[in-house]
């Protein structure tokens, strides 16, 4: 069996651009589970302190780095988690994610969650990612 993920938005429930209500894996591939991704670089420089659209774009540009060291593109991407730290404006963090979203086949399914607070008090924003390879 091929390898596939559908993503459904079914009629009963909000059908957005931006996001899919449901994505499901099927066939015999790996699940790959990227871990909380802030806007840090290697050499643990954070990008754009108290800037929540360029964390966000950071943060995104390390999920598809992660991504691809699993050998995995953003075609096998099916699920976002993203942790907003409380009091920042979320329409901003989205308007970092649109760059990402628009190289992406299919929305994925997306959580978005307010926190108190993160590892480090400069992170404005962390994103965890699912892909099906």
């Amino acid at each position: 069996m091929e390898n596939k993920i559908e993503f459904i938005s079914p009629d009963d429930l909000l059908k957005n651009p931006a996001f899919s209500q449901v994505a499901i894996t099927k066939g015999n591939g790996s699940t790959i589970y990227v871990g909380g991704q802030n806007a840090i670089t290697k050499d643990l420089q954070i990008i754009g302190k108290g800037d929540i659209k360029l964390q966000t774009e950071h943060a995104l540009q390390n999920v598809e780095t992660a991504l691809r060291a699993a050998g995995a593109t953003l075609d096998h991407l099916f699920k976002l988690t993203i942790y907003i730290v409380q009091g920042q404006d979320v329409r901003k963090g989205f308007e970092g994610a649109q760059g990402f979203l628009k190289k992406l086949k299919h929305p994925p399914v997306i959580s978005g969650i307010i926190v108190a607070g993160l590892a480090n008090p400069d992170y404005l924003v962390e994103i965890e990612a699912v892909a099906f390879k």
